[in-house]
């Protein structure tokens, strides 16, 4: 998996269910804000006093009993409710190898769970009067090129901030996995096809990273910084850092696990995402996270103090691109804001949301319903698999109906296997019988040219091919197939497990079939 898909599931599935009908209890409000009734505002189930507090634990039963169902080896969740910290605990152990208890001080990888906070770090920019959500990239970054020269001059912060600009899902992803830095990777996006500008979705890291880093440049801080100044230094949030290097350096951090042969192993290596870190670099703790939290609930506002002002965070958590069109006349739509995942419950409240997710062992959530006042984070240390969604989405069902309405373990199970499937024609077949041989390996040996990747190195390695891409110099074997196509195993954050790619050669042009999703995968001797 790739990071932040999980998100993008997290509100399909949300948005899919159907509607459900339940009487309002006798005696209980539609909402929660007083004064004149405004009808947009109303929800359709009521939520009668106390409950909250008495369902916390049965939050804590279902994290055990997922803790126990999975075998994940660490989690840590934190409970907000009307301007406080209600509940936060940890389970598990922080590294299999040495059972360190994870504590609501542990610290973990957030992958796409920093896209919206730092959402919120540009809110504050925005509110001091730096920066607006429709400023052109351009104004800060001159150089900054998509392929279309009108897409160039006026694609804005919140353009890109929305997943709206028209780059492919994913662009630059691979390029960081094969060791190309921040700089690099944003340069060559101008080569990447472009979908319809403002009139179309496709969640991005790098596209939303462009923006985070002109508005970083605007204010002439690095982003980490910036973020200090923004948000975490006044919210106290001590533990959180947007660099890789301060979480390496956590006494009490969780590190990320796979899973190898039923077991949670550490993962080798692990992940590294400064190159991207506005869009999945954050490392923070659940008890940072429910500060964070209380400040998005209270209007932007902490412990008596604005720290962003509401008329700056309210279009991030706002509507601005539908990312999950209902499949249904029935059903609901997910939205993306700026930064945040929007979506209407079935209980007729708006939600807010955000899911991250790292191969290398990340899968974090947050989920917010403002007219309750209430939000909840669930962090963990292991691939993900849905746990962080599950004990959410069930725990929004406890807020609003009192009860688990949906089988949320076996949907987000079952969604995160289809995401997480091998890909590439080959993947899971078996060799021919009688290849075709393979001409004489000196033959494909060369550099082939690719404007996008840069140089494919074929060697030959005794009685094998082996290629090598990128700056980070990622090198693996080619396994002959039959004739001039060849395969070989994918490495990175974009290749879930099992993946294979073909390797075909054609005269002077190498074609690889796992780098050509954007059809830039031809490279030519």
């Amino acid at each position: 998996m790739v990071l932040g898909v999980a998100a993008v599931t997290a509100a399909g599935l949300l948005a899919g269910c159907g509607e459900i009908e339940e009487p309002v209890p006798s005696g209980a409000t539609a909402g929660t804000s007083s004064g004149p009734p405004h009808p947009d505002r109303a929800a359709g189930v009521a939520i009668p006093d106390g409950r909250v507090e008495h369902i916390l634990g049965r939050v804590e039963q279902r994290a055990e009993e997922l803790m126990q169902s999975t075998g994940i080896p660490g989690m840590a969740v934190a409970v907000v409710y009307d301007g406080k910290v209600v509940y936060e605990k940890g389970f598990g152990v922080r590294e299999v190898d040495t059972e360190q208890p994870v504590g609501p001080g542990t610290v973990f990888q957030l992958a796409s769970v920093s896209k919206s906070v730092g959402a919120t770090v540009v809110a504050r920019q925005v509110a001091d009067g730096a920066v607006a959500w429709d400023t052109p990239v351009r104004q800060s970054d001159p150089g900054f090129a998509l392929q279309d020269p009108y897409v160039s001059d006026h694609v804005t912060v919140g353009d890109l901030y929305a997943h709206r600009s028209g780059l492919p899902e994913h662009a630059g992803d691979r390029l960081e996995d094969l060791g190309f830095d921040r700089a690099a990777v944003l340069e060559r996006l101008r080569l990447l096809p472009l979908s319809p500008f403002r009139a179309s979705y496709d969640y991005t890291n790098f596209g939303l990273t462009a923006a985070a880093a002109a508005v970083a440049e605007q204010a002439r801080l690095d982003w980490a910084e910036l973020s200090e100044r923004n948000i975490y230094e006044p919210l106290g949030m001590t533990a959180t850092s947007s660099r890789y290097a301060d979480f390496a350096a956590a006494p009490d951090r969780a590190v990320g696990h796979v899973l190898v042969d039923d077991s949670y192993r550490r993962a080798e290596p692990g992940r590294q995402p400064d190159a991207q870190s506005p869009a999945g670099g954050v490392s923070s703790s659940v008890a940072d996270m429910a500060r964070w939290m209380t400040m998005v609930l209270g209007d932007g506002s902490y412990e008596g103090r604005q720290v962003v002002a509401p008329e700056a965070l309210q279009p991030a958590i706002s509507p601005q691109a539908v990312s999950s069109p209902p499949a249904a006349p029935d059903a609901r739509a997910g939205s993306y804001g700026f930064g945040f995942n929007v979506g209407t419950s079935a209980a007729g409240r708006v939600v807010l949301s955000h899911s991250g997710a790292f191969n290398a062992g990340a899968a974090t959530a947050f989920t917010l319903i403002p007219s309750a006042d209430v939000g909840i984070v669930t962090l963990t240390n292991a691939a993900p698999i849905g746990v962080p969604e599950t004990l959410n989405a069930e725990f929004a069902d406890l807020v609003q109906f009192g009860e688990i309405r949906e089988d949320w373990e076996n949907l987000y199970r079952a969604a995160f296997a289809q995401m997480d499937a091998p890909s590439g024609e080959l993947a899971g077949k078996v060799p021919p019988p009688a290849p075709a041989p393979a001409r004489p390996l000196d033959g494909y040996a060369g550099v082939y040219g690719n404007d996008y990747f840069g140089p494919a190195t074929v060697e030959v390695d005794g009685d094998r091919l082996m290629l090598t891409l990128g700056p980070g110099k990622v090198t693996t074997p080619l396994r002959h197939w039959d004739g001039d196509t060849f395969v070989f195993t994918p490495s990175g954050e974009s290749a879930d497990p099992g993946t294979v790619s073909q390797a075909r050669f054609d005269g002077d042009r190498l074609w690889l079939e796992f780098y050509d999703t954007d059809g830039l995968g031809t490279f030519v001797r």
